[in-house]
């Protein structure tokens, strides 16, 4: 990806190139392949094997589309049904050739002939919709039995895709609204006509904006699919290893810095890849073994990297290009939605970064040396590598283009960074004797191939997101057809009464399963669809709603039992899967505290008619006080020694009373915080390590001595 002979090593290469990182405790190097932990546990990596030929066939196959993509986006004024269907017939085409009817057994360079039946069957159900758009909605409920037939083809076909390359948690729910919307017009109607109910099912799922071309399929087609393509591209720039660097030089040479570079590093990677599962084995690849070697034990070390990657979702101003989606839903400026997001942002990476200091502090761990470290000039000399971010980011404030318009201008920007990225690092790597020619040409051809995976791997992306999104229009579709979403609303509701905690706490449960398995954004559009609605009718502002569920949402990618995330990290880190994701549970906390934090008090989303700045900072700072006293319950020690359980139970509940809105909760438990830290201080004071009992020396003092 970065060139042949003379590149810069990605994050797999350079683990390859310094397997000291991975060594084990025995000092053998620990073998990660990266590309199987993604396929086990990111379904959208699990894709068939092209080699040779049909790869080229492939590739060109992809490229095509992510091209055509762009162009209709920009340039196409035909009809949304006809354009959505349309593309939804070429994501079946590419869906069936990319992914395999199970993970295991595949053959290289093959495809089954049912895969090849359902392919065409699918892409013929749509694009005879695309191609005969007006004729049908003209005939509204009154289609005829071959278009009732296509339509149940076109799901049918879809419904496996997404089981193939998203899930089953999403189609469980799918078809059990499917079903129920079913029997609700087949009993809502004077008569039990079962093809009259079907017929009205179909033509409401399909053949309208209710359904499968819905809202999320439509701010896909418009948004997502070009804000992925640029995210590849920003990815193939060499932004990753610039952002690990930065990491390094702010947080390396720390107490512990291995595990805050990771913190930093997965942020910022995962803002732009906008896969918790994609960054945490890309940077894991690097940040894990390196965190392993410093002395953090290895459930540790994989949920700080699960808990930091899924948190790049969150972390403005891409936010895995959620922000855009959020945009749409909520009709606010783009600008508005990422400028509401910082402060949540920062209360979550506080929360993990204040875990991995207590962590290294009760080990014993020390930082790099500064001397090994990334030099400042290194990092100044290779900052261009974010102009196409703080382009997009700029266009997109400024109104001066469309967002569509801005992320093709911004892919743009980014191929040209490539391109001088790849020159100066092969002119700083050439050979003796090699000219400025030779560089210039090497280059464009390292750049070309570059654009072509990029353009590739985008569109690989967003076959599972768009199916995704169709499956979360049908889930939209069956609740406002029937009118679920009111009973369900009325229900819970009732069920709250006058405690809207009560409806917070069931709304959560709701996104922690709905959100398992499946994509940042097709999740959003879920949460938004479903669960949203329920808040507001609670009396929560929207905005603070709609923050609600996607944090909840992106949290079900770290919390047990199907915590993808954290399973891949603890594949990399060879730790225990469960006990990896209780780990990265508590350590981001922050994800399950904060959003009850902003619907209470929504200045922390700047949402309010009162606001100021005095206000914000110090909700801001009782917040990150309160995320301190939870960690230090949880994480069980402060100033590197262990707490007593009842100091624990007093700094979580000193910590929830600073989160709670309110002068009286929290002047209490800033008396009980800085009681318990005064405490604290005079134990360490007290107690010198060589005469401390075994009880108040730092947990693994003597494994901490071996690594040092």
């Amino acid at each position: 990806m970065f060139g042949k002979k003379k590149r810069e090593a990605g994050p797999k290469e350079v683990l390859e190139s310094d397997q000291e990182l991975a060594a084990g405790a025995d000092g053998a190097p620990v073998d990660i392949d990266a590309d199987e932990v993604m396929r086990k546990y990111d379904k959208e990596s699990n894709t068939r094997i092209w080699e040779g030929i049909p790869k080229v066939v492939v590739t060109t196959l992809l490229v095509a589309f992510s091209v055509y993509c762009m162009a209709m986006t920009l340039l196409s004024t035909e009809q949304a049904e006809a354009r959505l269907a349309r593309f939804l017939a070429f994501v079946i085409v590419i869906g069936f050739i990319m992914y395999p009817v199970r993970k295991k057994g595949h053959r290289v360079n093959h495809i089954p002939w049912y895969d090849i039946v359902l392919m065409l069957a699918g892409f013929g159900s749509f694009m005879y919709f695309a191609l005969n758009c007006t004729d049908i909605l003209l005939m509204g409920a009154r289609i005829e039995p071959l278009q009732v037939v296509l339509g149940i083809v076109g799901i049918v076909v879809l419904v496996e895709l997404c089981r193939r390359c998203v899930g089953l948690p999403i189609i469980i729910v799918c078809g059990c609204l499917v079903i129920y919307a079913f029997y609700w017009q087949l009993t809502s109607g004077n008569t039990m006509d079962v093809y009259a109910s079907l017929r009205k099912v179909v033509q409401k799922l399909f053949y309208t904006t209710s359904g499968v071309i819905g809202t999320p399929i439509n701010v896909c087609y418009t948004y997502i699919v070009l804000f992925v393509i640029f995210g590849a591209f920003l990815e193939r720039t060499g932004i990753s290893n610039f952002f690990i660097s930065f990491a390094n030089r702010i947080a390396g040479w720390s107490s512990g810095g291995a595990a805050k570079v990771a913190v930093i590093a997965s942020g910022l990677c995962g803002m732009v890849s906008g896969s918790s599962v994609g960054n945490t084995v890309t940077t894991g690849s690097v940040t894990i073994p390196m965190m392993k070697k410093t002395g953090y034990k290895p459930e540790f070390a994989g949920a700080v990297e699960a808990a930091s990657s899924s948190g790049g979702q969150i972390m403005p101003p891409i936010m895995g290009a959620a922000a855009f989606l959020m945009a749409e839903y909520m009709g606010i400026p783009y600008l508005e939605v990422a400028t509401k997001a910082i402060i949540p942002a920062i209360l979550y990476f506080a929360g993990i970064f204040i875990a991995v200091h207590l962590e290294a502090k009760k080990l014993g761990l020390k930082g790099v040396p500064k001397d090994e470290l990334p030099k400042w000039w290194e990092l100044a000399r290779d900052c261009y590598l974010v102009i196409p971010l703080v382009l997009l980011v700029w266009l997109v404030a400024s109104g001066a283009r469309t967002m569509a318009a801005s992320a093709a201008i911004s892919i743009g920007c980014a191929f040209i960074i490539g391109f001088i990225n790849f020159v100066l690092s092969n002119w700083r790597n050439r050979e003796e004797g090699e000219g400025l020619a030779a560089v210039l040409k090497e280059s464009a051809s390292v750049a070309l191939f570059a654009a072509v995976d990029a353009f590739a791997a985008g569109a690989k992306s967003v076959i599972s997101v768009a199916v995704a999104c169709a499956m979360a229009g049908m889930i939209a579709g069956c609740i406002t057809v029937t009118g679920l979403a009111s009973t369900i609303i009325n229900v819970i509701v009732l069920m709250a009464g006058d405690m809207i905690i009560v409806g917070l706490v069931f709304t959560m449960v709701c996104c922690l399963i709905l959100g398992m398995g499946v994509p940042t954004t097709a999740n959003y559009c879920i949460m938004a669809s479903t669960c949203a609605p329920i808040l507001m009718q609670l009396g929560v502002d929207p905005i603070c709603a709609h923050f609600f569920v996607f944090y909840f949402g992106i949290a079900a990618d770290i919390t047990p039992p199907v915590a993808l995330a954290a399973y891949a990290a603890s594949a990399i880190a060879k730790s225990r899967p469960m006990a990896t994701a209780v780990n990265a549970t508590k350590l981001g906390i922050a994800k399950f505290v904060v959003p009850y934090i902003f619907v209470f008090s929504p200045t922390l989303l700047l949402v309010g008619d009162n606001l100021s700045l005095v206000v914000v900072v110090l909700n801001t700072l009782t917040a990150l006080i309160g995320v301190f006293g939870l960690q230090c319950a949880l994480t069980n020690t402060l100033f590197g020694y262990h707490l007593s359980p009842i100091i624990r139970i007093a700094f979580a509940v000193g910590g929830l009373c600073m989160m709670v809105p309110g002068t009286a909760t929290d002047i209490g438990g800033l008396v009980v915080i800085v009681g318990l830290c005064a405490l604290q201080i005079g134990i360490s004071r007290r107690h010198a390590p060589k005469e401390a009992d075994a009880a108040a020396l730092p947990l693994d003092a003597e494994d901490a001595k071996a690594h040092h």
